[in-house]
């Protein structure tokens, strides 16, 4: 893995610091987004915007986004066409995300779940890869509905 991008809300940081601590301690290069990283404090729309346009662009092979529910981080990233995002809050929906939906964005919830939870959900979505077959076409579907939205 490359690297992953990381960002998390005021509502987040201190379930986003114990992640960020378990990717560096597997040799994951991580890239911090979050309001405690930033001086202007943006709030989670900009946070999850930011992280999923530098995926988006390539800076980064995958994001992780933590909110208060997680909820409003995947709306925001996948407003950001080419991005899918898929709120995790157990590991089969974590390893689900990735094989059936090729989701580069996790979004999790700080006040939903804990931190071996977390841990445990982090783990699942990176081991998971897109096995494409049958779900192949349907990613190609939300990709198709995706352009017509955006008139393409």
């Amino acid at each position: 893995m490359s690297s992953i991008a990381i960002g998390a809300d005021d509502a987040a940081l201190e379930l986003k610091n114990l992640i960020k601590q378990y990717l560096q301690d597997q040799d994951i290069a991580v890239s911090d987004y979050s309001n405690d990283a930033q001086t202007d404090k943006p709030l989670y729309p900009d946070i999850a915007w930011t992280v999923a346009n530098a995926i988006k662009d390539g800076k980064h092979e995958r994001g992780i986004l933590i909110c208060g529910t997680g909820i409003g981080m995947a709306i925001v990233a996948n407003k950001v066409p080419g991005i899918r995002a898929a709120q995790c809050h157990d590991t089969y929906s974590a390893e689900r995300a990735r094989k059936s939906n090729n989701a580069q964005v996790m979004t999790m919830g700080a006040r939903v779940i804990g931190p071996e939870l977390a841990r445990s959900i982090v783990s699942s979505w990176l081991k998971s890869e897109f096995e494409g077959g049958g779900s192949s076409a349907k990613v190609d579907k939300i990709s198709y509905y995706e352009q017509s939205a955006c008139g393409k």
